[in-house]
């Protein structure tokens, strides 16, 4: 679904992807792991082409990434995306912030859109607060209507950037579990995270990132029981032991 393939980047002289290769199949899960600054979220964004990247190649379902113009916009319509802060438009209720691509980009009916978003707010729990704007829900509660704008237009893959990291300790598990069922329906996802329970339940492979390279990447039981790296394993013994 994702073929990633030596793929590089510079801020100046700062080398932060690294001859990236990654290959993720229909339906699985894959999660990025890795310390601050090691090219997780640049990873994450250019398969969508909101990062440029200077040499290599990135396909989406045997589509090369376009540049630009209509075809960028037709593939980010098959890419959802989930960032860290939520970017749903105040002045929209939910239901409109979740119909407005469907009806703009998939040139669905209102009426159509409306069912469809209507179905997702309440596979993601908040079917009843379809009628208020954003700022009068919790942090929890607007990641889970971001995550619901995104499946509305039906995307081939889902891309992850630290969905839970602005978040109060209380509502990470609310949007984490909305994120294991989606992972259970068969998206396919990339994940970039800092939640090593959802590593662990959710994965099919854990991807380490050190430096702007991919260091290892294995089952998540492989990972964390029997890291082959150094970073890893110096990266695992900070986080763990706490």
């Amino acid at each position: 679904m994702v073929e990633i393939t030596g793929v590089n980047k510079h801020y100046g002289d700062l080398h932060v992807l690294q001859d990236i290769d990654l290959t993720v199949n229909k339906g699985e899960v894959v999660v990025v792991l890795g310390p601050s600054g090691s090219g997780k979220s640049t990873l994450c964004r250019t398969i969508n082409r909101l990062e440029t990247f200077e040499t290599g190649s990135i396909s989406i379902d045997g589509q090369p990434l376009p540049e630009e113009g209509k075809a960028l916009a037709q593939l980010r319509a098959d890419v959802g995306m989930v960032f860290q802060s939520f970017n749903l438009f105040a002045h929209k209720t939910i239901l409109e912030n979740v119909t407005l691509g469907p009806i703009k980009v998939r040139k669905q009916s209102k009426a159509e859109a409306d069912k469809r978003a209507a179905e997702l707010l309440e596979r993601v729990g908040i079917a009843h607060q379809a009628e208020k704007y954003p700022a009068q829900l919790s942090g929890g509660q607007q990641q889970r209507v971001a995550i619901a704008r995104s499946l509305a237009m039906d995307p081939k893959v889902m891309l992850f950037d630290e969905p839970t990291s602005a978040l109060d300790p209380e509502m990470i598990n609310e949007v984490l579990d909305v994120m294991v069922g989606l992972a259970k329906s068969g998206m396919t996802m990339i994940v970039v995270t800092h939640e090593m329970g959802f590593a662990r339940k959710a994965a099919d492979r854990v991807v380490f990132m050190s430096d702007g390279q991919i260091v290892e990447a294995a089952t998540p039981q492989t990972f964390f029981t029997n890291p082959t790296s150094d970073r890893a394993k110096d990266f695992l013994g900070k986080i763990l032991t706490h």
